[in-house]
């Protein structure tokens, strides 16, 4: 639902996809509230991020990347300082905003936020806001409900403070027009890579070279703490599942909750509407109203012809394509006077004319649904379930306590509490100290109860630990290994392939850099170019970007041309231009011109926030703490 607020303005989407990032399960609430826990990476303002606050962002970036991905995703790429500075910098930036709001003293009344969330369709059953429904999702976000609130108050705050500044950008048709070419300018490449692998028998190690090297990098051979454990998971949804219901129990919930399996009444009607504010000037009314009063006459005339003249005539545009159809609702979703009319007419019948704060409307309702109680076999599933789920709740509400009093006063053991709840006693691969975990020893309390003295030397239970609403966790560790240096003979092998390979990439952009000298001099130089390929800024076909500059950089007033990058890690890539080609004006109504259009209309829009940034930072100071934002890279 959150989604659907940050879809209202497709811009104004972008920068809060941007800045959101730390926010999964906690609002900007709870970051002003814990600002100052911990050493501080950052101070905007007055206040301070934590460290805590860093690494739960960079865990829900990486859980979220890892979702998009399907699961393909190198852990490694978030313990880069680009990435780090990255997650860091969108927290500064939201830092900023939340400062800014409570300066300008933006809020989101009850009424406001109320009134929003009664009209998420996916929140509505007939028509109506459901309550159910609401309470799921809440509850599927594993949140409060206040917690909730607090996050989509947020959110709306946001748009407020973000609309006028990412929709304020003014595209200017000549800027627009010269950027459009630069981006289908196209131009005929080859390219030769120079490898790092030809160019590994040129290099020659000092004898010594492995040594000098691991004295000066002793901490990238040091094997960190480790620990292998067993662990025990008492949760709402297993307690949920255990529970065993009889059919007189789903019959005797059925007739004491009957009025939740109710279908409302509910009606289908079309509707031609003649557009008029509510305070609008009598003679605008005066004229909408005999317009609507002429279809009227029309429509008495030749009821069959009600679709054609609404398609006609109807001002609404979300309906009039469709003949005025508003297909099915129920009591609550339209406006009263509208509503009214519509459930006190039968199927077929045809209203007068009715005036609502949109206009003038022509009713015809061409469907009409009693209100009825769902039979007990329709909805037995949901039934069934919804007494498991509160059977769950209580079981749960009733084991927690007792969970933890065992897993502590029965502390050299998990089984007494496995028996009795009757689950599985589960074993974790090797664990290294301070690094990712899997769920749900990702939860930094029962992480560092693992790792506690009390743990690693006594071999005790952890406390009972909840890392989720309804879930309770206790472990036990099985082995441990402390931290320990790898001696020179172990890793001297990989040290020397490593710098051999170091040696050669130098060797190869040397090499490359030195062609390319020569290929800018008219000179012959022996290279095995690959196929032509026609590439663009805005179609790259498999061009990295640092590539991609260099080629749209290189001077083309002489063809051939020629460009060079380096691939970080990969060699030297050299690049032979041999044609350049413009293309013809595309208008606004090609496909291909209106999507680079919009592209550079949110390039404009990403300036201005850019911008505006910036008078943030000046105005809330913002102070990188290096040292605690390394240090926090160290753990």
């Amino acid at each position: 639902m959150l989604d659907f607020v940050r879809n209202n303005k497709k811009i104004t989407q972008g920068f809060l996809a941007l800045i959101t990032l730390p926010f999964a399960f906690w609002g900007v609430d709870s970051y002003v509230r814990n600002a100052d826990v911990g050493a501080g990476v950052a101070t905007v303002g007055r206040s301070k991020i934590s460290r805590q606050e860093l690494e739960t962002a960079l865990r829900e970036q990486q859980d979220r990347m890892r979702a998009q991905l399907g699961g393909k995703l190198d852990p490694a790429m978030f313990e880069t300082p680009q990435m780090r500075r990255a997650v860091l910098d969108s927290l500064v930036t939201q830092r900023l905003l939340v400062e800014q709001a409570q300066k300008a003293r933006l809020v989101v009344s009850n009424d406001q936020l109320a009134q929003f969330i009664a009209g998420v369709p996916s929140l509505q059953e007939n028509g109506k806001f459901s309550r159910e429904r609401y309470e799921a999702l809440v509850a599927g976000q594993g949140m409060s409900k206040e917690m909730f609130e607090a996050r989509l108050r947020q959110d709306m705050a946001m748009q407020q403070l973000m609309f006028p500044v990412t929709e304020a950008g003014i595209v200017g048709q000549a800027a627009a027009s010269r950027w459009l070419a630069t981006q289908l300018e196209q131009r005929e490449v080859a390219e030769a890579v120079l490898v790092p692998e030809a160019y590994t028998t040129q290099v020659k190690l000092a004898a010594d070279a492995a040594q000098k090297y691991y004295e000066a990098n002793r901490k990238k051979f040091e094997l960190p703490e480790q620990v292998r454990a067993e662990f025990l998971v008492l949760s709402r949804d297993a307690l949920t599942a255990q529970a065993a219901i009889s059919d007189e129990e789903v019959k005797a919930y059925y007739q004491s909750h009957a009025d939740r399996y109710k279908d409302g009444e509910t009606r289908r009607a079309s509707h031609i509407l003649i557009r008029a504010a509510k305070d609008a000037p009598d003679t605008e009314a005066r004229t909408a109203k005999a317009k609507a009063d002429e279809l009227l006459a029309q429509v008495k005339k030749a009821p069959g012809d009600f679709a054609k003249l609404a398609k006609m005539n109807s001002q609404d545009p979300g309906s009039a394509e469709k003949g005025g159809d508003l297909d099915w609702f129920g009591r609550g979703a339209m406006v009263k006077v509208f509503e009214d009319t519509a459930f006190t007419l039968k199927e077929g019948q045809i209203s007068e004319v009715v005036r609502s704060d949109f206009g003038f409307h022509i009713i015809r309702v061409t469907g009409a649904r009693p209100e009825r109680v769902k039979p007990l076999e329709e909805v037995k599933a949901d039934v069934v379930a919804e007494i498991k789920r509160e059977s769950g709740m209580k079981k749960y509400a009733e084991a927690a306590e007792a969970f933890g009093n065992i897993v502590y006063e029965q502390a050299d053991s998990l089984k007494p509490a496995a028996e009795k709840w009757k689950l599985e006693i589960r074993q974790t691969p090797w664990f290294v100290k301070g690094g990712k975990m899997p769920a749900p020893f990702d939860n930094a309390k029962l992480a560092a109860a693992l790792f506690s003295d009390d743990g690693l030397k006594n071999k005790r239970n952890t406390e009972a630990v909840e890392v989720a609403p309804g879930t309770l966790v206790s472990a036990r560790v099985l082995e441990h290994k402390p931290a320990a240096l790898q001696v020179l003979e172990v890793v001297k092998g990989d040290i020397e392939k490593f710098l051999v390979r170091e040696e050669a990439l130098n060797l190869a952009t040397k090499d490359g850099e030195t062609k390319l000298a020569r290929l800018a001099k008219g000179e012959a130089v022996d290279l095995k170019w690959s196929a032509v390929r026609s590439v663009s800024r805005s179609a790259a076909q498999g061009l990295p970007p640092y590539a991609l500059q260099a080629v749209f950089k290189a001077d083309t007033g002489k063809l051939p041309a020629h460009a060079g990058v380096a691939f970080p890690g990969n060699g030297y890539a050299l690049y032979r231009i041999s044609s350049v080609k413009g293309v013809g004006q595309i208008g606004i109504d090609d496909p291909q011109g209106r999507a680079l259009a919009q592209k550079y209309a949110r390039f404009v829009a990403e300036e201005e926030f850019a911008a505006w940034i910036s008078t943030l930072k000046e105005k809330f100071p913002v102070e990188i703490h290096k040292a605690a934002l390394e240090a926090a890279r160290e753990r």
